[in-house]
């Protein structure tokens, strides 16, 4: 099984992947192939639960969620994502939430989309035993203050303080840090300023590895951002499925013989 441990060890070494999942069959079987990390992310806001963003996202789902894909996960690594306003508000609140998701959940980490308000949060989690990645670049949590969705860093003043906040985060104890949508040549930069393996998300090659949204990697959505990639068209394979189902049930295919049972001791009953 992966740990956190394992995790800090590649950094610079084999390349890291991860995929978010939002439930056991889905989970299932991302590990079954090998995939390192599990990531429950707050994703599950627009890609599963009809959300606009991940705002509405609570704790009570990314709980539910969790528990759901630690049930069905073996060898990869599970880390849980903290919702929005559950951390870094009250400390205490923080860390209960947080600890809920090791404890209850059985994830074996929570992530934290970072800024200098977790540098000190991440340094209490982890001296609680509460392994922590941290998540610097287009954080999705903020979309109403950064007013959309851009690339960031993009300017050598906010390319230096993405790097300082890498820096000290992993000087708080964070064991891995995700980049999103960051340019590739200050993903790379970043990647050889600390030791944490970095894990990039549109930040290029050469970050430790890369993650993408389980939705876009099969092809569910209609949209999927520029720095994803589709590797499945799962969305026109579903439509045809269904579409089958509808027409064999109104033309009587379906359900046939082979889909029934008749049981002789029942003929009479009416």
């Amino acid at each position: 099984m992966v740990s956190t441990r394992d995790l800090r060890e590649r950094a610079g070494d084999d390349p890291i992947t991860m995929l978010t999942a939002y439930d056991a069959p889905t989970a299932s079987i991302i590990d079954e192939a090998g995939v390192d990390v599990i990531l429950v992310g707050d994703s599950m806001g627009n890609a599963v639960l009809g959300y606009d963003s991940t705002l509405p996202v609570t704790v009570e789902e990314m709980h539910s969620r969790t528990a759901a894909v630690a049930r069905a996960t073996d060898d990869a690594l599970v880390v849980a994502d903290m919702p929005f306003l559950s951390y870094g508000v009250d400390d205490a609140d923080s860390i209960d939430n947080a600890g809920r998701m090791l404890k209850e959940a059985d994830a074996d980490a929570v992530k934290l989309e970072s800024g200098p308000h977790t540098v000190e949060l991440t340094r209490r989690l982890t001296e609680l035993g509460i392994p922590v990645m941290a998540h610097l670049g287009l954080t999705p949590q903020h979309v109403n203050q950064l007013g959309g969705y851009q690339r960031q860093g993009t300017d050598q003043e906010a390319a230096e303080h993405l790097l300082d906040l890498a820096r000290e985060h992993e000087d708080a104890g964070a064991f891995s840090l995700v980049l999103e949508h960051v340019p590739a040549n200050l993903a790379q930069q970043v990647t050889e300023a600390i030791d944490i393996p970095t894990i990039g998300i549109g930040a290029g090659p050469e970050t430790d590895g890369q993650v993408l949204v389980i939705t876009d990697v099969l092809g569910l959505d209609e949209w999927s951002p520029p720095f994803s990639k589709q590797y499945a068209d799962l969305r026109s394979e579903m439509a045809d499925a269904v579409g089958a189902f509808k027409q064999e049930v109104e033309n009587g295919e379906f359900p046939a013989d082979e889909h029934s049972h008749v049981e002789d001791d029942v003929d009479d009953v009416y």
